[in-house]
């Protein structure tokens, strides 16, 4: 028998087989290959950037002359929903401790600014003061004040970075005009001073648009724009209400799809994504409600697609939980703000298809829950999100998930991150120990492989769905891989995977098991997975033979759970196999396993 996995966070110690650390060091060939996709204005944003970094003096800016604070004319439909997990707790804030992605740092109170050795993504989360919704009236207006005269607009300052000021300006707006409305009204000092630095902010940020990055980033540029121009009454405030929602019209339509996913093919981004637009029709501005009315139904429809039946999100490319709002938690509060029975739209059909964005899948009353990607990568102007993850899936049995995805650990150079992102880390074909894309620095992708020919059909008693994808072609030999998926609805997945090449390449075919299961009863061709829901049997075919890694599942941000992975290795120039999980018996699966290949 194989050993469970340790449900102890991962040390790090004897890490090989993982790879741990290792990207692609930056070459010609990689920026060329990169660049080659970036849209003609995105390049010449991301070049007036560069140059306007190092050239301007951010300081004139606190010169300009800032009008008399106008009034609030926001009339919003129901109270704000707090962004995300919240994990700080006052008390916890209040003596100074800060947390954020599985970190926490000893700050003070009010916190130091500056965290260094945090990293880059840890001190934004600082700056976005999400932790504002924690606290009552009285300190989270300390915390505001002393940000503004300890936190100046100077070259390299984080908090004043286009994305962090934008959520920044959301989560201010929420709690200080809507949250604590009377109190903000009350002092009038503290109002003016609020006021002056959410103008500076917002014409700070009308001045730096994230155009050289686009995706996410410049949806919560419009956002913040649109949200604070709702806010007020005046000049300043219907600029940035213009701007906002002249970028929200190029923007929505572009990033969120038709079937209602996100283009990022991120769930986690998708629940952040549909938290600014809810953020927008909340504020009670019928021009915003019109805008995004349409496009947020659908990705709440799409959102309940993207759930396991825990409730909690596939963690399909950068994903993970306790970052943003749960999707319960999202759908409810749209629910009540939009008048509508919570339980409306929530009975789905057993199968789906959310044929924009490349999702599968299935879910059914008795737990079993299957999600494919054969979708793109993502948009190829900004695949900053994106795992090597072509026609991997995730599945859970009787309500227990079953087979994972590796998740993400963090940015910032992150020793974890290549391999969250690698195909290794999915449950799908490896060729040659290579990943489906070039994946090199933070968030660069290089050449990269697309899904092909992608076919889904719903059938009496599950799907099939099929396609090939030319990731490898870069490869001598320029193999590809092309896979089948049949889905029965008593449990049963079958899966047969095609490699054809020019030469003979080597191949691993990954199912990755969730951290709470074990495996059982290893085979050259068969496994038992254990589970407290109940077992499931898979069995291979094929010229290979079965084996079992070490892996890692990063759930969340900072957590590295060691677990196993099932590996099938074979070799050759034109290879055939595949493998069943079925729900019921080794036997079933062997039965079902055994027509993959031809007699």
């Amino acid at each position: 028998m194989i050993e469970p996995a340790s449900s102890e966070p991962w040390n790090g110690s004897n890490v090989d087989p993982i790879r741990i650390g290792e990207s692609r060091k930056a070459t010609g060939a990689l920026f060329f290959h990169t660049a080659r996709h970036l849209r003609p204005n995105q390049l010449a944003a991301w070049l007036a950037c560069r140059a306007r970094r190092a050239l301007e003096q951010p300081g004139r800016l606190l010169r300009r002359a800032v009008p008399p604070a106008p009034h609030c004319c926001w009339q919003p439909r129901g109270a704000f929903l707090a962004p995300g997990a919240q994990a700080n707790a006052a008390r916890d804030l209040l003596r100074g401790s800060f947390g954020f992605l599985g970190h926490t740092e000893a700050l003070g109170w009010p916190p130091r600014w500056h965290a260094q050795g945090a990293g880059r993504l840890w001190e934004y989360n600082l700056h976005y003061f999400e932790f504002l919704w924690a606290l009552e009236f009285e300190p989270a207006q300390i915390a505001v004040r002393d940000w503004i005269a300890n936190h100046a607009l100077e070259r390299g300052a984080p908090g004043w970075e286009p994305y962090p000021t934008s959520l920044r300006l959301v989560n201010w707006c929420a709690v200080f005009f809507a949250r604590h409305a009377a109190r903000t009204a009350a002092e009038p000092a503290f109002r003016a001073e609020l006021w002056r630095s959410i103008f500076l902010q917002a014409e700070w940020l009308r001045g730096h648009l994230e155009t050289h990055l686009m995706g996410n980033h410049l949806l919560e540029n419009a956002v913040a724009l649109a949200f604070c121009g709702s806010c007020f009454e005046g000049e300043a405030a219907a600029r940035w209400k213009r701007v906002g929602i002249e970028l929200l019209a190029r923007q929505i339509p572009e990033q969120i799809r038709a079937d209602g996913c996100h283009f990022e093919q991120s769930p986690m981004y998708h629940l952040r994504v549909a938290y600014a637009l809810t953020c927008l029709f909340n504020t009670g501005d019928a021009q915003l409600a019109a805008q995004v009315r349409a496009p947020l139904e659908r990705m709440m429809k799409a959102s309940l697609r993207l759930c396991h039946p825990d409730g909690r999100i596939a963690l399909l490319g950068d994903s993970a939980f306790s970052v943003y709002n749960e999707p319960a938690d999202l759908w409810a509060w749209w629910a009540r703000i939009e008048g509508r029975p919570q339980a409306e739209e929530r009975v789905e059909p057993a199968v789906f298809a959310l044929s924009d964005a490349g999702y599968y899948g299935a879910r059914h009353r008795n737990g079993h829950y299957l999600i494919c990607d054969a979708g793109p990568l993502g948009p190829d102007y900004q695949l900053g999100h994106a795992h090597g993850d072509l026609f991997s899936f995730e599945l859970s049995l009787r309500g227990q998930r079953v087979i994972c995805d590796a998740g993400v650990h963090g940015y910032d150079a992150d020793p974890y991150r290549s391999y969250c992102r690698s195909t290794r880390a999915h449950n799908t074909v490896e060729i040659e120990g290579e990943d489906q894309c070039e994946f090199w620095a933070t968030f660069r992708v290089a050449r990269r492989g697309r899904p092909r020919e992608v076919r889904w059909e719903a059938t009496a008693d599950g799907f099939h769905l099929s396609g090939w994808h030319d990731g490898y072609e870069r490869l001598a030999g320029k193999p590809r891989h092309s896979r089948e998926f049949r889905w029965h609805e008593r449990g049963a997945l079958i899966v047969r995977d095609r490699v054809a090449s020019a030469r003979s390449v080597s191949v691993a075919s990954r199912l990755h098991v969730h951290p709470d299961c074990e495996i059982a009863d290893l085979t050259a061709q068969t496994a038992r997975i254990r589970a407290a829901a109940g077992d499931c049997h898979v069995a291979f075919a094929g010229r290979g033979r079965l084996g079992v890694e070490r892996s890692i599942y990063c759930p969340e941000f900072g957590v590295a759970i060691e677990n196993r992975a099932l590996v099938y290795r074979c070799a050759g120039a034109d290879i055939e196999m595949g493998f069943c999980i079925s729900d019921e018996s080794l036997e079933d699966a062997r039965s079902l396993s055994d027509p993959l290949l031809p007699s």
